[in-house]
């Protein structure tokens, strides 16, 4: 990279700045200053021009500036945050802000940033993180999106229909599925803008060559642009849908078979290694538990698992699960927090428990949330009453735990953007929890 050291002057709205193309050169290709360049990295002088003139703000020039210089983000009292940030897009420097604003995720050095209280009071359905560091919170008939600055969008609002879950597809793009309302034929699953909250297109389920009214449930993604959801129909439409993300349509159906709950289902995991769906029904959605792994090349089910004939306790209720590739194993939570683990190399292997909380017996809240388990960059998570327990290396053991002073039992968590946020019962509050950033040696 032949970067050349000369100086380069700025004009920014009436304020002369000076600084080198080698500080310039860190806004990287895809930036304003990166048209300076030449292909090779060259800067692009020109002996006439003795200086750049920009009609922006002088202010938020200079902090951007010194985050090329230095890689630390400096807000000064006077200068407004949004402000700030819109001169970042104009820039193409939002991406750096962002990294030096918090840095990648680690659940053991996660701190709390900011609580956000919802528009409406009590029980949210789920919170998705989105993409670029934002989030969507689904409650009752209606999705609340937040940008990554979490200043809200309109929202989507699905007319009295009850969101089941919600997630996204890209930054600008989430697939809400919803309940069918009886006497409408409305329901299903529909494809929105996260910005505008337009609906796009809906993703319709046909059975016998014609088109019908269902109910969509949970929902997973393959980096082959497929979307999956649990669907429930009037007549013989239960079991696993499969659209194609881009053009909504609908390419495969996995139905239900006999004895067995795919319709039902509350959680959907795509499992990149082996090609396979987890599919995860659930206490108390159902009476009886059931794991799965479906293969669609083949429409066979590789491996299940159920609690159908189990002793029927509350220690041994399964209310979550996710498959684990690295260690071909499937983790499980009860309601006391207790990890549970089964082998997928095994068929139909028993539940191997490992008592973490038996503390918590007999402190349980008057309106406990069930647990809910996630998985990032070798780190597991499980929310429990209030707070969110961290368990790292080969044998899962506990490293941290996050918690808040108020806002209730975490109903939902999700992952993603370096960021944790959880969703809240009461209130419809939600935390954001991010990794500070790496100090500048």
């Amino acid at each position: 990279m032949g970067i050349q050291k000369d100086r380069v002057r700025f004009n920014v709205g009436g304020k002369i700045f000076e600084t080198s193309a080698t500080t310039l050169a860190n806004a990287g290709r895809n930036s304003l200053f990166g048209a300076m360049f030449d292909e090779n990295w060259d800067f692009q002088s020109c002996h006439t021009i003795t200086e750049h003139f920009i009609d922006r703000n002088p202010d938020c020039f200079g902090v951007l500036l010194d985050l090329l210089r230095t890689g630390e983000l400096y807000i000064r009292p006077n200068i407004p945050e949004k402000l700030l940030y819109r001169e970042a897009l104009f820039y193409g420097l939002l991406d750096h802000v962002r990294s030096a604003k918090w840095g990648p995720f680690d659940g053991n050095r996660l701190r709390l940033s900011r609580s956000v209280t919802g528009q409406a009071p009590g029980d949210g359905t789920a919170i998705r993180a989105g993409p670029d560091g934002g989030c969507c919170v689904a409650h009752g008939s209606m999705v609340h999106v937040y940008d990554w600055m979490l200043e809200e969008h309109p929202p989507i609002n699905l007319d009295y229909q009850r969101v089941n879950d919600a997630g996204w597809i890209d930054s600008e793009s989430i697939v809400i599925s919803a309940c069918e309302r009886l006497g409408r034929g409305d329901g299903g699953m529909g494809l929105f803008g996260a910005s505008t909250g337009e609906l796009r297109y809906k993703f319709h389920v046909t059975h016998e060559n014609q088109v019908k009214s269902y109910t969509a449930g949970a929902l997973s993604y393959s980096p082959d642009y497929k979307l999956f959801s649990s669907c429930k129909g009037r007549s013989n439409e239960y079991g696993i849908g499969v659209w194609d993300q881009v053009t909504g349509k609908q390419i495969d159906f996995f139905y239900e078979p006999p004895g067995w709950s795919l319709g039902d289902a509350d959680k959907l995991q795509w499992l990149h290694g082996t090609n396979c769906l987890l599919v995860a029904t659930l206490f108390p959605r159902k009476d009886n538990c059931y794991i799965s792994l479906l293969d669609f090349r083949d429409k066979s089910m590789v491996w299940s698992w159920s609690d159908i004939g189990a002793p029927t306790t509350d220690e041994r209720r399964v209310r979550d699960a996710i498959a684990m590739e690295e260690t071909s194993s499937i983790c499980v939570v009860n309601e006391y927090e207790d990890l549970g683990f089964m082998d997928l190399r095994r068929a139909a292997g028993s539940v191997r428990w490992s008592s973490r909380s038996r503390l918590m017996k007999g402190k349980m809240p008057d309106e406990p949330c069930y647990p809910k388990l996630a998985l990032h960059d070798g780190q597991l998570f499980s929310s429990m009453n209030d707070s969110i327990s961290v368990f790292c290396g080969r044998d899962w053991v506990l490293t941290s735990r996050l918690r808040r002073s108020y806002g209730g039992s975490i109903c939902d968590f999700s992952i993603g953007g370096d960021r944790l946020f959880a969703l809240h019962s009461e209130d419809n509050v939600f935390d954001i929890w991010e990794t500070p950033s790496p100090p500048i040696i």
